[in-house]
């Protein structure tokens, strides 16, 4: 059974950093899409980064592109998202999911396995 763990969320004022980590057990990096969520107080969850582990390709949404790098590393069956220059409306609980696929989805609906989350709260 395909497992994902976050961890790496906390307190950071806002101009800080941090880098999430999504473990995965029970699958090995290839043929996934990954995908990294956000779920802000009172809004709905929304994507922010995703990665095709067949192609490499990668996608941003706007809010968070120039400030957000996703990464893998297959030797620790793991993918990154490092998130530079917080703001308070990153605020949230991340989750990172995936999906077999060559490409990347980016519907919620089209991810099978979630992680717990992860709390992230940046400070003005």
């Amino acid at each position: 059974q395909l497992r994902l763990v976050e961890s790496g969320g906390g307190l950071v004022q806002a101009g800080g950093s941090l880098r999430l980590s999504c473990a995965v057990y029970g699958a090995q990096l290839y043929y996934q899409s990954i995908g990294w969520f956000r779920q802000a107080p009172g809004k709905e969850r929304e994507g922010v980064s995703y990665l095709s582990t067949s192609d490499g390709n990668t996608y941003y949404a706007d809010s968070v592109k120039g400030r957000f790098t996703v990464s893998r590393d297959d030797a620790a069956n793991t993918v990154y998202l490092q998130m530079n220059s917080l703001k308070p409306e990153d605020t949230g609980v991340y989750y990172c999911a995936t999906t077999s696929s060559p490409w990347i989805r980016y519907r919620e609906n089209e991810y099978r396995y979630w992680g717990l989350g992860t709390q992230v709260t940046v400070s003005s």
